[in-house]
């Protein structure tokens, strides 16, 4: 895989990661864990590697607009980047579960979801919850991957 990005294995992909340059898990979990052919992605919001987050900000009243629009863009964009450091594509993405807040924010999380996958992609599940683990916090996505091994090659942690 030559377009992997730097510091990727190409034939074998690590069984678990928590990927540096990227917002760290709240929690003892990582970013990903291979399965065989089968990559898990951990619940990935729209935080920045300085956990900022993006789709939340500051208005001129003291509070915080959010944009689901662009909270799910970045959610994507980050499971994007797990799934190339495990040496997948959101193309390879066979499931989808996603958790919103507000089902108020179902048709511009549907749209931007429309932009990346149509009806030949993933399965998918969206739920309302009652919170996420940061208030700014409007979206956040798992997904699971199937992305072969090479023959002969082993999931390694």
């Amino acid at each position: 895989m030559s377009g992997a990005p730097k510091g990727v294995a190409t034939q074998v992909a690590a069984a678990s990661a928590v990927i540096p340059g990227m917002a760290k898990p709240r929690g003892a979990f990582p970013h990903f864990r291979r399965a065989g052919d089968f990559i898990f992605v951990s619940g990935t919001s729209s935080r920045r590697a300085d956990d900022s987050i993006a789709g939340a900000d500051p208005d001129a009243a003291g509070g915080y607009l959010f944009d689901i629009r662009v909270q799910t863009r970045a959610v994507l964009e980050n499971i994007r980047a797990i799934l190339a450091h495990a040496g997948a594509t959101l193309a390879d993405v066979v499931e989808v579960s996603t958790y919103l807040v507000s089902m108020q924010d179902f048709p511009g999380y549907n749209e931007v979801y429309a932009e990346v996958f149509g009806y030949q992609g993933p399965a998918r599940t969206t739920v309302a919850v009652a919170e996420l683990p940061h208030p700014h916090l409007r979206i956040e996505i798992k997904v699971v991957a199937w992305r072969p091994l090479p023959r002969g090659h082993e999931a390694r942690s």
